[in-house]
């Protein structure tokens, strides 16, 4: 039985606001509407994205840090 591909939305996947697998570059530059996954590895370097982590040679995140890191944003933003 073929396995089913993934969907080109990140957003599809969605259960109860997450996603129920690690998240790669491409699902963050559509989950928040971003240029490029150049964006999501400059925030990398600079240490002001969520933190992501390696398999292998291929970087991940998962949606729970990803939803926390939203949340600080969210906190941080109304802060100011």
């Amino acid at each position: 039985m073929p396995s089913t591909p993934p969907p080109a939305d990140a957003r599809g996947s969605l259960r109860g606001g997450l996603p129920d697998r690690y998240l790669t570059p491409e699902d963050l530059v559509t989950m928040f509407g971003l240029p490029s996954v150049e964006t999501v590895y400059a925030w990398r370097r600079k240490r002001i994205g969520p933190t992501g982590f390696r398999v292998g040679k291929h970087l991940r995140y998962d949606p729970a840090t990803v939803h926390a890191w939203v949340a600080e944003q969210t906190i941080l933003h109304d802060a100011a």
